[in-house]
């Protein structure tokens, strides 16, 4: 059961110059990570070049949304896209080494960034 102290997800997309961006902020547990989902599945089935997921805003994040991430790795993986997480807090990057997944993902520290870096690829 979820508290009233919890923190809501808020996820802000946009797709710019064949790139889709993700802004995140809040929590990804058990019950926000469907909605990450839902918000990246329609990037891999548009003809976009990469996506950027920003998790600056993002507090806290358990298993069910580093598989979300991980799904999403997979998908881009399999339809030659590229994936990018920016703007990664301790915790959320803590989450990723432990689980040894730091060196799976393209983490770049910004946005401004990662677009650049996909606006040139």
């Amino acid at each position: 059961m979820k508290s009233n102290h919890t923190v809501d997800l808020k996820i802000k997309s946009e797709e710019k110059n064949n790139i889709g961006v993700i802004i995140v902020e809040g929590e990804i547990d058990m019950l926000t990570s469907p909605g990450l989902r839902n918000k990246l599945v329609p990037y891999f089935k548009k003809k976009v070049k990469g996506i950027i997921v920003d998790l600056s805003g993002v507090l806290f994040m358990d298993s069910s949304g580093i598989a979300t991430l991980v799904e999403g790795l997979q998908w881009s993986k399999k339809n030659n896209k590229d994936f990018i997480l920016t703007g990664l807090g301790t915790n959320v990057l803590n989450s990723l080494s432990l689980t040894k997944l730091d060196n799976a993902f393209d983490i770049k520290t910004d946005i401004d960034g990662a677009y650049k870096i996909l606006c040139e690829r």
